[in-house]
């Protein structure tokens, strides 16, 4: 009597989603890149000092083609945020806390887990960045919090905290007559329509809410005009139409893994 074992079924391979590394730039000229270009931004807007009697008219230029265009007041929101000090403390933590280390959270975890789309992001935000450090140095332009005109308050200086000197001309940590356009909220922006390009999840459409709370923000702390906030979403519109936005089917590599599996051992006739 003869014992015989047939081939066992081949199972079905599991597909695996990784990182497409192949297109993730070397960390070390990154770092210097990103590094660099920040440093060449920083310099240019302390270019930009010195500008005040241009600036204030140029604030009161954009404070009259509000009104012109019926724009909503800045007003209203920091009426909102002013009725509570708790409120108004939170926004100005935001404003001062988040810009910088959500952006670069964002660009970590892509470098990480969609080198193309970080490429890809950090290309437009370079772009965005470029053109806003050209608006800045070309038309200066004081924010409302220091427009005697609007009768708005400085929430920094008054509830804190704030990450402005109380004398914007003699600053030498920040420029405060850059306010056109805001890269506040147009890093927000880009924040999350990068994420929301670069995720699968029905939640990425969530990610929208960052640049509404900063412009929220940016407005009722009186730090921006909302010309400031569509100025910058302009630039982004036209960096996006330019920057090409990498296939996302090259985004990640499927790799195929058949699960290990025993074959039995041919039994022995007796």
């Amino acid at each position: 009597m003869e014992s015989r074992t047939e081939p066992a079924e081949r199972e079905p391979d599991i597909a695996v989603r990784e990182p497409d590394t192949s297109a993730r730039p070397p960390l070390v000229r990154e770092l210097l890149l990103v590094v660099g270009l920040f440093l060449v931004y920083k310099f240019g807007r302390q270019l930009a000092n010195g500008h005040t009697g241009e600036a204030f008219r140029n604030a009161h230029h954009v404070w009259d083609a509000e009104r012109t265009l019926r724009l909503p007041g800045e007003g209203a929101i920091q009426d909102a945020l002013l009725s509570s000090d708790t409120l108004v403390h939170i926004a100005n933590t935001y404003y001062a806390t988040v810009h910088f280390p959500a952006t670069a959270l964002f660009l970590i975890w892509l470098y990480l887990r969609r080198p193309r789309h970080y490429v890809w992001s950090r290309r437009v935000l370079a772009a965005l960045t470029a053109a806003a450090l050209v608006l800045h140095l070309t038309f200066p332009l004081a924010p409302p919090r220091l427009l005697a005109a609007t009768g708005l308050v400085d929430t920094g200086q008054v509830y804190g905290p704030t990450v402005y000197g109380s004398t914007p001309q003699t600053d030498s940590m920040a420029n405060q007559f850059a306010a056109m356009p805001s890269l506040h909220f147009g890093w927000a922006l880009m924040l999350a329509v990068g994420l929301v390009v670069a995720t699968s999840s029905r939640w990425r459409w969530l990610w929208l809410l960052h640049p509404l709370i900063t412009l929220l923000v940016v407005v009722g702390t009186a730090n921006h005009y909302w010309l400031d906030a569509l100025a910058v979403t302009a630039l982004l519109g036209i960096a996006l139409a330019v920057i090409k936005l990498p296939d996302p089917a090259r985004s990640l590599v499927v790799r195929r893994h058949a699960p290990a599996r025993e074959l039995a051992a041919p039994g022995a006739g007796r």
